[in-house]
């Protein structure tokens, strides 16, 4: 049992942790308030090779580890989660095609999404289907040697960039159980950007409303080049997505407590730090256990993956558990800044905001909670 890092992994840590200290922290508060596309920081994210995570070395990716993986989520995480959304949806959808794509579509999309001159997102959630994912509403048509989509699409990140977008589509709708007639389409173009939705937080990232309407798609662009196969390949990605949102959240978790220790030792009442009164460190101290219990079952969940484990219950426990300690401490560390904790001159402000959408997006943690209790009590999975 070693709960360290290797000397590989931490050399990669202190490079990121220098890539958001040069990159990322001196324009956040600027940029995150008004909302500006970070381009210039996109670019710099290519310069590192980081659109190439999960793209394996011989299509020029860095082929990374999951826990080398995780890491570059919670660094970023920790200037701006924002910028770590960018880097997410592009991630997954890299390891969906290197992990279910056809040689060809392996080829052809890969290197370029490595280097970041093509970007990715992904095609799941709709107006009326979000956990129900069997419920979408858009359909595929196969006409001669193309498919022909219909249908709308929400909440998708990068979706102006990119080409190819991985769509969850139903190539044969009246099939049942539902997800037997579901597929995914590599769709490099023809959508249209409806609309921009706005956010509480998780700002500086687009989160689209995408409309199809009669796209034509390429055969070709049938992820593994069989239909039917569309909802295994989306539940398989989506582990390697939740452990990204679950390290997103302990670099919330892991802001917020940085922030509170910081100011809880400069700011004074009655003569004396306030981290000399108790009900502040009693405060700290639970901010600290949540974040260290949560980075342990991040890195867990992490090292299953790498270890060629099924990760459903892991990545579901360190999701649930992280995103949970990331919203407790980004309301505890407020509190702790007293009033200036609600002003958008303090960076605790906008950690408050970021939190939530973590115990969301890549399924909830009402669902995350019934994937890990079906994973026990069905005896695929035991814990002590």
């Amino acid at each position: 049992m070693d709960f360290e890092l290797t000397e590989e992994q931490r050399l990669f840590r202190d490079t990121l942790r220098d890539f958001v200290d040069r990159e990322i922290r001196p324009v956040v508060h600027e940029w995150e308030a008004t909302d500006r596309y970070p381009t210039e920081i996109v670019e710099r994210m290519k310069g590192l090779g980081l659109f190439g995570l999960t793209v394996p070395e011989e299509y020029g990716g860095l082929g990374a580890d999951m826990v080398s993986f995780a890491l570059v989520f919670e660094e970023i995480s920790k200037g701006w989660m924002g910028i770590a959304g960018i880097l997410g949806s592009h991630s997954l959808s890299c390891w969906m095609i290197a992990r279910h794509g056809t040689s060809e579509q392996k080829e052809r999309f890969l290197p370029d999404l490595a280097a970041g001159r093509r970007r990715t997102g992904i095609g799941l959630t709709e107006p009326g289907a979000g956990t129900d994912l069997q419920g979408i509403a858009t359909v595929a048509r196969r006409d001669g040697d193309h498919y022909v989509v219909d249908g709308r699409k929400t909440w998708i990140t990068n979706a102006r960039h990119a080409s190819p977008l991985p769509v969850l589509v139903k190539t044969d709708p009246a099939t049942t159980p539902a997800h037997r007639g579901m597929s995914v389409l590599l769709v490099e173009d023809g959508f249209e950007v409806l609309r921009d939705l706005p956010k509480l937080g998780y700002k500086g990232t687009e989160s689209c409303e995408l409309v199809f309407d009669g796209v034509r798609v390429p055969a070709a662009n049938l992820l593994g080049g069989v239909e039917g196969r569309g909802m295994q390949q989306v539940l398989s990605g989506l582990e390697t997505g939740r452990i990204n949102i679950a390290a997103r959240s302990l670099g919330i978790a892991q802001a917020a407590y940085d922030e509170a220790l910081r100011y809880a030792a400069q700011r004074e009442a009655f003569g004396r730090p306030i981290h000399d009164f108790q009900a502040v460190q009693l405060k700290i101290a639970d901010m600290a256990i949540k974040v260290q219990a949560a980075r342990l079952l991040v890195y867990w969940a992490a090292s299953r993956a790498d270890a060629g484990d099924r990760v459903d219950m892991q990545a579901g426990m360190a999701k649930t558990f992280a995103s949970e300690a990331a919203i407790d401490c980004a309301l505890a560390s407020m509190q702790i800044h007293g009033g200036y904790g609600y002003s958008k001159e303090f960076a605790v402000e906008r950690l408050y905001r970021d939190a939530p959408l973590m115990s969301i997006g890549e399924g909830t943690n009402d669902i995350m909670r019934t994937v890990i209790a079906k994973a026990l009590t069905s005896g695929k999975e035991s814990i002590g």
